[in-house]
């Protein structure tokens, strides 16, 4: 059962076509049966929109351009729409010659379609990236906020090795309802942020640094021993994980 679906059989409650105790015996068949699609080597789960609110995301690594695009089709001839995350251009390709009007995200390395009623968030969510070589992490985080029904505002190069960079959008962080910080390195940029700001912070460790920072595990441990309060930590380049929680934030 979609949104739609659901909203019909509400529609329909309240014309008087259906009673409320066989309206009630619709959704717990539908909690129960959790429908999905067998495509033999997926299963594309078409009821995750009713469950949490956002359809099934795909996770183009390990998925040849074939299968993305297979599973691509289904969530969109669905009715829902569409997230591919850490896709290359030739999955691109392949979801475009079967989803007319899908976008290709390069730096995000994201495929997108949106389509459908999408709830939209109350407030802004500022993505705050330390440098350049964080910022697929950071399209990654702003393109998902974004098809999720987000107002979505880009801070970007503002790291504290030039910290008047970050001071002059003071107002930009203050107004935001939600933060997401990409840092790479030793990852000091959440800390800073969150003793700025009084809503919650969602730090994202990048694997950007040289030897010692062992491909994002510095940043990761500095941003799970912050001192600020307020501050979250998601795993390493999970831009897409930080957004789904900025999201939900935004959207209570």
């Amino acid at each position: 059962m979609t949104e739609a679906d659901l909203q019909r059989l509400l529609d329909d409650v309240r014309a008087g076509t259906i009673d409320a105790d066989a309206a009630s015996n619709r959704i717990r068949q539908a909690l129960t049966t959790a429908p999905f699609e067998d495509l033999g080597f997926a299963r594309v789960d078409t009821h995750r929109t009713f469950r949490q609110g956002f359809p099934e995301v795909v996770l183009g690594l390990g998925k040849t351009p074939s299968q993305i695009a297979a599973i691509s089709e289904r969530i969109v001839a669905n009715g829902q729409s569409l997230l591919v995350t850490r896709a290359n251009p030739e999955a691109a390709e392949a979801v475009r010659e079967v989803v007319a009007g899908a976008t290709y995200h390069a730096d995000a390395r994201a495929i997108t379609l949106k389509q459908g009623d999408i709830s939209p968030g109350l407030g802004t969510v500022l993505i705050a990236c330390a440098g350049t070589a964080d910022l697929p992490v950071a399209e990654e985080a702003a393109v998902t906020a974004d098809i999720m029904g987000n107002t979505v505002d880009r801070l970007y190069d503002v790291g504290v090795a030039g910290l008047h960079r970050l001071l002059h959008e003071h107002r930009r962080l203050q107004s935001a309802r939600v933060v997401i910080v990409v840092a790479g390195m030793e990852g000091a940029l959440p800390s800073v942020i969150g003793g700025l700001v009084r809503v919650p912070v969602i730090a994202v460790p990048t694997s950007v640094g040289y030897g010692a920072s062992f491909d994002g595990l510095a940043a990761l441990l500095g941003m799970l021993n912050s001192c600020a309060s307020g501050v979250t930590v998601v795993n390493i380049d999970n831009g897409f994980g930080a957004a789904c929680v900025a999201s939900r934030i935004n959207h209570l």
